[in-house]
């Protein structure tokens, strides 16, 4: 199943996890430490499990705890005005503010599938192997087959965590968490290795 699909299918928990993983593993880029995100994802597994008490299947997220804990996040992670910053920062930093306030809903769908083009676009723009790709939104309804090693290793993390979601239902957080973890430390090096490049 492609991304595109797999995205039309998530439940409230798949999209919240989804645009909260493509965020997560873009966090380098906004200076954030490896815990910046860590509420928003305790809120979440709360939720889910709140609702599994509830025997509510759909794994919503709703709930003023995800509002606040959003609110803490931009805090945490509030940067200067985009003005001069480059492309990729300034897509991670709408990612952050397009997020929505109820963890529920249409909007949620929005973010989520905004999040996955937001996400691709910036692995092929730190992509060195990227620099002969043509420009514009990368391919989400086939395979990595063409695409650049960065751009093809988050496209499979962007699938393999609505998998888990789909698949594991609230038991998939955690190992959808290790999925990006392991995303968030390859794309902070590539970073590390670009302001190197820089200075």
């Amino acid at each position: 199943m492609s991304l595109v699909e797999l995205i039309a299918r998530a439940d409230t928990r798949g999209l919240a996890a989804s645009g909260l993983a493509c965020l997560d593993r873009c966090v380098p880029l906004l200076d954030g430490d490896d815990e910046a995100l860590r509420p928003l994802w305790a809120i979440l597994a709360d939720a889910t499990a709140d609702a599994a008490d509830a025997a509510d299947a759909t794994g919503d997220a709703t709930g003023p705890g995800w509002a606040a804990g959003l609110a803490q996040v931009r805090d945490k992670l509030a940067g200067p005005d985009t003005t001069g910053e480059d492309e990729a920062v300034v897509l991670a930093r709408r990612m952050l503010a397009a997020a929505p306030a109820e963890c529920s809903g249409p909007a949620l769908r929005t973010w989520a599938d905004a999040c996955s083009v937001a996400s691709l676009r910036i692995h092929r723009l730190l992509d060195p192997a990227a620099g002969a790709t043509p420009a514009g939104d990368v391919p989400r309804d086939a395979g990595t087959e063409g695409l650049p090693p960065l751009v093809a290793a988050e496209l499979r993390r962007q699938t393999g965590v609505l998998e888990l979601l789909a698949g594991h239902g609230a038991a998939g957080l955690r190992p959808a968490l290790e999925v990006s973890t392991e995303g968030r430390r390859v794309l902070r090096a590539v970073v590390s290795r670009r302001a190197r490049g820089r200075g």
